[in-house]
């Protein structure tokens, strides 16, 4: 961590210190009394990969070959900047498989500077969870809840009463926010709102990056650029879902070049704004 990278857009061009890099964007001023500041976060391959397939698990998973310890300390800076955390019931059950990288730890010592950093603004030690599932079927970890941590559960409509029955018996609410394909980005944003958030993460996959296109509800969206291509079928990308229309634009907000990435090789660490 302590190799520096260098800022690249905006100018002037510049080196910096890797740790501090996303807490200095301050997402959090973004935020107005109308609607929660939403933003979200990929790494990806040369070839735009953010997952290949396991022959072992036959499921989709992120690229070993591209993870790295420093485009996760700066997703950690932009969790720590989030009031709630958007994930799906389909990262729990890769979760309690050991299929998935922990976004739900509370008690990591590697990142208690960043509790830390929580806490001196005001902030509870850990965002709470918003959790996205049509189905509700996924399990439910006592981590979910831990040290006081808020869970909250979108669903489409008709839900399964038993489904919805268990889940609410551990004193997490469970609220339709769609019609029966999808949740609707927008209504759950709102939602999140009312409750409160003013600050909203998505760490979610390719599915719900859609549904936040399509409900014009993300405002922020980071992506590392690794130097490597992986190739390989079927072919995930950070958006998955019907074709865009109109076409989402997207203004470039920061580059940071980092020379110390994955086995040396360089990545990039980009932001987009909505317009």
């Amino acid at each position: 961590m302590n190799s520096p990278i260098i800022q690249l857009y905006p100018h002037p061009v510049r080196e910096r210190p890797l740790k501090g890099t996303y807490l200095a964007h301050n997402v959090r001023r973004f935020a107005s009394g109308n609607r929660a500041f939403v933003y979200t976060n990929f790494i990806t391959s040369l070839d735009g990969r953010i997952a290949v397939h396991n022959e072992s698990t036959q499921e989709m998973q992120i690229p070993e070959l591209i993870a790295n310890d420093r485009d996760w300390w700066l997703f950690q800076e932009l969790a720590s900047q989030a009031d709630i955390i958007i994930s799906s019931g389909r990262y729990l059950k890769d979760w309690t498989q050991g299929n998935a990288q922990e976004i739900l730890q509370v008690d990591d010592p590697q990142f208690a500077e960043l509790r830390n950093w929580r806490c001196s603004n005001g902030l509870s030690p850990q965002a709470d969870i918003a959790i996205i599932s049509s189905s509700l079927n996924f399990p439910i970890p006592d981590i979910l809840t831990a040290c006081g941590r808020k869970v909250v559960v979108f669903t489409t409509a008709d839900p399964k009463p038993e489904r919805v029955k268990a889940i609410e018996k551990k004193d997490i609410p469970v609220i339709v926010a769609g019609n029966r394909k999808s949740v609707n980005g927008a209504t759950m944003v709102n939602k999140l709102t009312e409750l409160g958030y003013r600050t909203i993460f998505s760490s979610a996959g390719p599915k719900v990056l859609h549904l936040l296109l399509t409900s014009h509800v993300l405002d922020r969206l980071y992506i590392t650029h690794t130097s490597r291509i992986l190739g390989g079928n079927p072919y995930a990308s950070i958006v998955e879902g019907e074709r865009l229309n109109p076409a989402v634009d997207f203004n470039l907000t920061s580059i940071y070049l980092d020379p110390s990435g994955t086995d040396g090789l360089s990545q990039l660490f980009i932001t987009y704004d909505q317009p």
